[in-house]
């Protein structure tokens, strides 16, 4: 299979049209006609998986975030993102990237899934599929199967994604059961939580303020890192390719959250 291939069905379920326009997926790095035998998952293309990448013989590199999201205008060892980009290159190794395309087609509804939200709607739109004429977008919002205590809810997001801890904003006492979920960066949907009526936002990457001021407005919130509820893209996608081509050897990056609470 080459690369150009793998790509067609890649973007078959996931088109590189969905993902919103400051996004950067698909192809990084690498040649369309590259014959392809060992593909490598993670979620970002770090020196420490470029490095496994290298090791493992990797041809491919599947990321969920770009390499890059402002573009690159010099390729060269005197920038961080340089040395990647040559170093990949030196290997021969194609890096293709599905970030919010992912997001809208199978994040989203996964992680409301793995919430066992009842009657989940999306969280914010971002357009419509030209198929279906149905809406698509970020996120999740929609009930609980009972209502919990916001410290219950914490443990529930611990055990369902496999994390040691999460970061609470509110009252832990407080009872919740209509919860907005978005894997990654939640910053921008807190408002649309507020909107959705949403009693607890679980997302990642929520600051001091943010939290405070979500709080003020209703809003309690569980941030799991953006580790911590996207790692499910790896075992997704390796589930996906294992399912749907045939003759890749298929790895996912054995790689943790990139902080550590001591």
């Amino acid at each position: 299979m080459t690369a150009k291939e793998l790509i067609t069905r890649l973007e078959e379920k996931y088109p590189v049209e969905k993902a919103v326009n400051w996004d950067n997926p698909g192809l990084q790095t690498g040649r369309r006609n590259k014959e392809i035998k060992k593909v490598l998952i993670a979620l970002d293309a770090t020196d420490e998986v470029i490095r496994k990448a290298v090791e493992w013989k990797a041809d491919f590199l599947l990321t969920h975030h770009p390499m890059t999201m402002e573009g690159i205008r010099k390729v060269s060892t005197d920038t961080l993102a340089g040395k990647r980009f040559m170093e990949l290159i030196r290997n021969d190794i194609c890096c293709y990237a599905m970030h919010t395309n992912y997001d809208i087609v199978e994040m989203a509804p996964v992680s409301g899934e793995m919430m066992k939200l009842q009657k989940p709607e999306i969280l914010e739109r971002t357009g419509v599929d030209p198929a279906t004429g149905d809406y698509e977008g970020f996120g999740r919002v929609g009930s609980l199967v009972r209502p919990v205590t916001l410290e219950e809810c914490a443990g529930i997001v611990k055990t369902i994604f496999k994390l040691d801890h999460v970061k609470v904003f509110g009252d832990t006492e407080m009872v919740v059961q209509r919860v907005a979920i978005s894997p990654g960066s939640g910053k921008s949907m807190i408002a649309p939580s507020i909107r959705a009526k949403a009693q607890v936002l679980i997302s990642g990457d929520i600051g001091h303020h943010e939290g405070l001021d979500a709080v003020d407005n209703g809003l309690a919130i569980i941030d799991a890192g953006h580790y911590g509820l996207e790692h499910i893209f790896m075992e997704q996608m390796k589930g996906y390719l294992e399912k749907n081509t045939k003759g890749l050897e298929i790895c996912t990056a054995k790689t943790g959250s990139p902080f550590q609470i001591l």
